[in-house]
């Protein structure tokens, strides 16, 4: 009989201890609901940017001397310069200029080494396509200036990320 009665102890203190583990996580769910959702509707919604945000390159061809400092400071030797030289007044006159954005990481250290400042980081983030091949970026699609997501009518922007800031 006194087996019978401590296992009705034990069963006791196993089901409080349940419903202790039952309210504790019905009280972090109640204390859940009055945060701000963490989702945003991403094409009806937009988070902005920081202003040291790095994304697509922005390439300016008026200010390139064709140096190629951007492709030996890349990790990856990225960008695609191509140029001839001028043998009149000797100088470098660029040709080409392109960007793979499908294998770019975005790293920045052809903006931060750049000696004439013709690349800049954009607040461009969206690289959605259906062909990989259109991530390669010429100069002329690199010297677009992307719209703004302050100034797009279209969407709600949405100024502070919704987490709460831990100090």
């Amino acid at each position: 009989m006194l087996p019978m009665i401590t296992g009705f102890m034990n069963y006791g203190q196993q089901t409080l201890r349940a419903a202790r583990y039952i309210g504790q996580g019905f009280m972090i769910t109640l204390s859940h609901t009055n945060r701000l959702p963490v989702t945003i509707q991403y094409p009806y919604e937009k988070l902005i940017t920081s202003e040291r945000f790095r994304g697509r390159i922005h390439f300016e061809f008026d200010k390139c001397i064709a140096c190629e400092v951007c492709v030996r400071v890349c990790p990856i030797d990225l960008p695609v310069v191509d140029w001839k030289l001028e043998t009149n007044i000797r100088k470098k006159r660029l040709l080409n200029y392109s960007i793979d954005f499908g294998i770019c990481i975005f790293c920045g250290n052809c903006v931060e080494y750049c000696p004439t400042n013709c690349l800049s980081m954009t607040e461009e983030y969206e690289f959605s396509t259906y062909d990989r091949h259109d991530l390669n970026y010429n100069q002329i699609a690199l010297g677009r200036l992307p719209m703004s997501v302050i100034d797009d009518y279209t969407i709600r922007t949405i100024l502070n990320s919704p987490q709460k800031k831990r100090g």
